[in-house]
């Protein structure tokens, strides 16, 4: 039987996950869709009988919005929120705003999966000449976080964002797990993915082969010492989270038409 009990999931879909661009650290609303995913989700966690205590977020509005939406489904929007940059989507450097199904086509669907989902390969980072910079580093957000302005990513591999999400990890969120609450972190696809290959022990060969949908709890059921006592479990339909995950996945692909 499990000793503690952590939902993750990656916020509903936003602006740009509708508009198949990469869209990191510039901060998005979720679409339409993505607010009926918000919702949803709420809804199935409240018939499975979740009750949570605390909710961790990223400063993105994207992730706050999500665990707005799904505690007011659950008639639970007393629950207490912290947010913090380090759960963050990855930072994607000079490729924020750009298509992926162009930028396979420009640069082949293997180089686009590999700066997606690889552990290890960081895209080129960010400069002050990116359309998107002053807008992120001028951020009011990150004038109150751990770290000064100057330290924050200008560019992040999957490692990277495991690095600064780990301090997070072990000094905010493990200690409220182990005292008995039971957690939400709504996240974004690389910080959940980040935190599952932690968690589960995930190889940085096989990481790459893990692809999270939006607006799709996961639960994760830990032993005593925070070891999975199974995989993590997609709450829901599974031939509808099967399809959403192979939405994802095309994502990084030309288009037909294209080819």
């Amino acid at each position: 039987m499990a000793k503690y009990r952590l939902v993750l999931l990656r916020h509903g879909e936003g602006a740009w996950n509708r508009e198949n661009r990469f869209c990191s650290w510039v901060d998005q609303k979720l679409s339409s869709d993505g607010i009926k995913e918000a919702q949803n989700c709420g809804k199935h966690l409240k018939a499975l009988g979740f009750e949570f205590d605390l909710v961790f977020t990223s400063v993105l509005s994207r992730s706050i919005q999500t665990a707005w939406l799904i505690l007011q489904e659950m008639g639970q929007e007393w629950v207490p929120i912290q947010s913090s940059w380090r759960l963050n989507e990855r930072h994607y450097g000079a490729l924020i705003g750009l298509n992926r199904a162009e930028m396979a086509l420009n640069h082949g669907e293997e180089q686009v999966k590999i700066w997606r989902r690889s552990y290890d390969v960081t895209p080129p980072p960010i400069t002050e000449s990116h359309p998107y910079y002053e807008e992120i580093y001028n951020d009011r957000r990150y004038k109150g976080s751990d770290v000064s302005q100057d330290n924050l990513p200008r560019a992040e591999s999957l490692k990277d964002v495991l690095d600064r999400l780990l301090p997070y990890w072990n000094e905010k969120i493990v200690p409220e797990l182990k005292s008995g609450k039971m957690i939400l972190i709504s996240a974004h696809g690389n910080s959940s993915r980040a935190l599952l290959k932690h968690v589960e022990g995930i190889s940085d060969e096989d990481i790459i082969n893990v692809t999270l949908p939006t607006g799709v709890p996961i639960l994760l059921e830990l032993d005593e010492n925070l070891h999975p006592l199974g995989p993590h479990q997609f709450l829901g339909d599974q031939e509808a989270i099967e399809a959403a995950i192979k939405k994802v996945e095309d994502q990084g692909k030309v288009k037909s038409a294209e080819k």
